[in-house]
């Protein structure tokens, strides 16, 4: 597996397994799109975000360790209050906006309780596809 300049690392430490759950629904092709707060980027980190677009990126896990590689289709700002249907469907939540919400509060709520998701709060999306699982 060639591994690529851009990485997205999937995973934390004491993350509960999520990284590795998310590693494998996007080799399973099952998740095709990611998100974070746009106020969690500075503005360096989100111009190379938006660099990545047409371009294939490796996915690592939380140790560094290249899994699989991605291309990104599409990079956009949405809301959480209404957040696009291409995210919703590609964090595998289908047309479920209200599960994909819940899960979002349960998850960035244990990781980042200072900065409460509020309707208005801008996402930094990241739709994808899996080209290639590392052996």
């Amino acid at each position: 597996m060639i591994v690529y300049k851009d990485t997205s690392e999937f995973g934390w430490d004491e993350d509960n397994g999520i990284g590795e759950m998310l590693i494998q629904q996007i080799i399973a092709g099952t998740k095709t799109a990611t998100c974070s707060f746009k106020d969690a980027y500075s503005k360096d980190e989100l111009d190379q975000v938006y660099s990545t677009k047409g371009r294939n990126v490796t996915v690592v896990d939380k140790y560094g360790i290249p899994r699989c590689n991605i291309f990104i289709e599409d990079i956009f700002k949405t809301t959480f209050g209404n957040p696009d249907r291409r995210l919703v469907k590609g964090e595998g939540d289908g047309e479920d906006i209200e599960k994909f919400q819940e899960d979002h509060r349960k998850a960035w709520n244990a990781t980042m309780g200072d900065q409460p998701l509020m309707n208005d709060t801008i996402l930094i999306v990241e739709l994808f596809r899996c080209i290639e699982v590392s052996e």
